[in-house]
């Protein structure tokens, strides 16, 4: 079974997450390039879990071509660990507060996941810096 540890994270509160897995590390994107729905008043208290600034992000920014780019570069590395029988990787998405880009390009990655392997991975996302959306991940 390969688990993987999906983060949303800030740059600025703490950084690149630590691999506890003993691994030493894995994928981090750096979500910063893409425009700021934090920085539109209406979506300031909204995270990257709510609709608002899910269809913003989706519709007014590069996140969707963003987005495109990492399934293929993370589908690299789940077949061939797949393959190897490895058990852990990590991937983590950073953006300055933690709460709108990385939190959506979590979520939407461990869909993407879940859906085009669900035999043979376990995918939980931690939300570094939005604890109230780490509920169950199954």
């Amino acid at each position: 079974m390969l688990h993987i540890d999906i983060h949303s994270f800030s740059y600025k509160k703490g950084g690149i997450p630590k691999d506890d897995s003993g691994n030493g590390g894995g994928f981090a994107f750096d979500c910063r390039g893409i425009l700021n729905p934090g920085r539109i008043e209406e979506y300031k208290s909204q995270t990257g879990n709510d609709i608002g600034v899910q269809e913003y992000l989706e519709t007014k920014t590069e996140m969707p071509k963003f987005l495109e780019l990492i399934k293929s570069l993370v589908s690299i590395n789940i077949e061939d660990y797949l393959a190897r029988g490895f058990e852990n990787l990590q991937i983590n998405f950073g953006c300055t507060g933690g709460q709108h880009r990385s939190v959506y390009s979590a979520i939407k990655i461990a869909e993407f996941i879940k859906e085009k392997y669900p035999n043979g991975t376990e995918v939980t996302i931690h939300h570094d810096e939005q604890p109230q959306l780490n509920i169950s991940n199954p």
